[in-house]
């Protein structure tokens, strides 16, 4: 790694904490380690940290320098002596890289947590072509600072989550031990207790600026909280409450493993079956892949496909089910099977249709996916209201769904950019709330039992759905769509879900008899998603308060991110820009787009709904084009190819090329 050993004399002095002024300039930098399994270790100045499996270490001066396992990607961890954060991270870089000069796009706060004070992080800009995010973060303790630079790979980003979740969330002071409720008696959540977690519901209302929030909680089999905190919509008199529903997103996943748990039970599955022995239909552009899945491994996280959205978030509203079979047959293995986590939708979309067409053989997908939800989850269970008909569950009660957009302030998301996950609702289309949330968190805490004593589900398919599958931290794992953290010393499991406007998250520890709903109607509410399971932890065991500041620092940074992103693009899009766009464009894939609204108000047009156009420029004068679109901001680089104008959109691992069309 060039740029590390060509500063190994600038590590020396601006370190300031090597040992008897040695100083060996010229000396050849040592070999990196390569490391096998998870491994914990610590800088020179004691600052613990975790090794991934696969990945490198090479230790210079005072520097941890860990590389991916496909090269080319780090994170550097450094402990300096200097006067306040800047300039720690001043001094960092010109450690790690002498010669960057890289444009500072925002900087943001951070809350004491985890023996760290005065935390800031920055975020660098990065042009289109480099493909990859650049940040760091100083953190102060016991005077001395620890700087940590992240420099990856979008690629190497979007299919190492789990091992950059490990070396950021686990680097710790020297001796630092993180609190633990193990062995602790919950308290009952009483009126006084109750009455803490709704203040504090209240207070992140107000700092995040959500104008709904339905929350629920159950406790040893009994409700002891299911309410509405604010509006359904902006402007409008209508109160959320436990009735009201929200598009619950992900958490969809786990209502369907619970309807193949169900089948499994019935003797039409079996966890360990091959997908293509139940749905001949089903492949994936790689064989081999397609040959190992079994069931278990539809909801697994654990296959190796990558995330792949942009082919259903680009599709028409009334795209049919079948899409999902069409996207997993184009879909290819990033990692090995089995090697690390990686967060799929269409794969967990094909679970739903494995379960639909094992309870009914004959019918079309869709229809059979949808009733076997009805009878195996959804009508035992009494959950009601629970739909996953967009035009049903958008009549009456429901909270509108808000974002951040071309305005400093929230404004409505466009329902039709989250209608397209009706074709793979499976992994995401269910429509909830609080109260029909609840029968099922009461069903899980009762490990399968209904309220009338009932065998529901079989101690074995709960046990099998809980089980890990692939790790996603170092004390935590993704079963089959539910996720475990035993961090704390006490069990949670749980779904997080995410769509345009909304946040959710269903929660239960196992253990305590405790479980909980938070659901919300604002992109502002994501913090709350773990804030909130923190603050109850926090009322049942006499936690450390840290829930209110992670929703405080939370707040300031998200604010400070979008302006900041204001701030690097002009909207409406630069006239120079614009003239080089072709009136429309065509990919074989997403469909098409219309450059539409003009000069005044340039906008692109996907048919179902629309985004105004801004224009970015970097530091080396490229240029791209940014949608400011409520809840999703994304961005085109343009160019030529073959004498026809053209447009590239990207998520973390694949790129779509559209070409100018009449």
């Amino acid at each position: 790694m060039p740029h590390v050993a060509s500063a190994r004399s600038v590590l020396a002095v601006m370190l300031g904490l090597t040992m008897g002024g040695a100083c060996q300039a010229q000396a050849a930098p040592p070999e990196p380690i390569r490391f096998a399994q998870e491994t914990p270790r610590s800088t020179a100045a004691g600052t613990a940290f975790i090794v991934p499996a696969g990945w490198s270490l090479r230790s210079e001066g005072g520097a941890s320098v860990l590389e991916s396992p496909e090269g080319g990607s780090r994170v550097v961890l450094i402990d300096i002596k200097a006067n306040d954060a800047e300039d720690a991270v001043g001094k960092a870089w010109s450690a790690y890289q002498p010669s960057a000069r890289r444009t500072v796009r925002s900087v943001t706060p951070g809350q004491d947590r985890d023996g760290w004070t005065a935390q800031r992080t920055w975020v660098y800009a990065t042009a289109p072509a480099e493909k990859r995010s650049v940040t760091a973060r100083a953190m102060q303790h016991a005077g001395t600072w620890t700087v940590r630079i992240v420099d990856v790979a979008d690629e190497v980003a979007g299919k190492r989550e789990a091992d950059l979740a490990l070396l950021t969330e686990e680097v710790l002071p020297k001796g630092y031990v993180r609190e633990s409720f193990a062995g602790r008696s919950p308290h009952t959540l009483d009126a006084s207790r109750l009455e803490v977690l709704r203040d504090f519901i209240r207070r992140s209302q107000k700092t995040l600026g959500v104008p709904g929030i339905s929350v629920g909680i159950v406790q040893d089999g009994k409700v002891v909280m299911a309410e509405g905190f604010g509006v359904r919509a902006i402007g409008e008199p209508a109160k959320v409450d436990a009735d009201s529903l929200y598009l619950i997103a992900s958490n969809t996943k786990s209502l369907t493993t619970l309807m193949l748990g169900k089948l499994v039970d019935e003797g039409r599955l079996r966890w360990d079956q091959p997908v293509t022995a139940v749905l001949p239909d089903f492949r994936l552009g790689d064989a081999q892949t397609s040959g190992k899945v079994q069931v278990q491994h539809l909801l697994c996280a654990c296959t190796g496909l990558p995330r792949h959205d942009l082919e259903w978030l680009l599709s028409p509203p009334d795209a049919p089910i079948t899409l999902t079979l069409s996207i997993l047959s184009r879909m290819q293995p990033t990692s090995r099977f089995g090697e690390t986590y990686q967060y799929s939708n269409p794969i967990a979309a094909a679970a739903g249709l494995v379960g639909g067409h094992a309870a009914y053989p004959s019918w079309e997908l869709g229809k059979a996916y949808d009733e076997a939800m009805q009878t195996r989850v959804l009508k035992p269970l009494g959950m009601a209201r629970t739909t996953f008909s967009f035009a049903q569950a958008t009549q009456g009660n429901y909270a509108h769904p808000y974002a951040y957009g071309a305005k400093p302030a929230l404004m409505p998301v466009q329902m039709a950019q989250n209608a397209p996950i009706h074709a793979i609702r499976p992994a995401g289309g269910a429509w909830s709330n609080v109260n029909d949330l609840l029968k099922y968190v009461q069903m899980e805490l009762a490990r399968g039992l209904l309220p009338n004593g009932e065998r529901y589900l079989s101690q074995a398919v709960v046990e099998a759905r809980e089980a890990p599958q692939v790790k996603t931290h170092r004390h935590a794992w993704y079963g089959m769509g539910l996720e475990t953290d035993a961090s704390t010393g006490t069990r949670m499991v749980f779904h997080g879900g995410r769509m345009r406007g909304y946040r959710s998250n269903v929660i239960w520890l196992p253990d305590t008899g405790v479980g909980a709903v938070i659901l919300t109607n604002a992109d502002t509410g994501d913090v709350l998603m773990d804030a909130f399971p923190r603050k109850l932890m926090e009322v049942l065991f006499d936690g450390r308060p840290e829930a209110d500041g992670a929703v405080a620092f939370a707040a300031t940074a998200q604010r400070e991110r979008v302006a900041a992103a204001r701030k690097a693009m002009t909207l409406p899009a630069e006239a120079s820009v614009l003239a080089t766009l072709a009136p429309r464009y065509h990919n074989d894939l997403l469909g098409d787009i219309r450059l539409v609204g003009g000069a005044e108000e340039p906008a692109f047009d996907f048919g179902a709904w629309r985004a105004p156009i801004a224009s970015r420029r970097y530091p080396d004068g490229a240029s791209s084009l940014v949608l400011v679109s409520p809840g999703w901001w994304p961005e085109f680089a343009t160019g030529t190819q073959d004498g026809k104008r053209t447009l590239i959109l990207r998520d973390a691992q694949h790129e779509y090329l559209f070409t100018e069309s009449g």
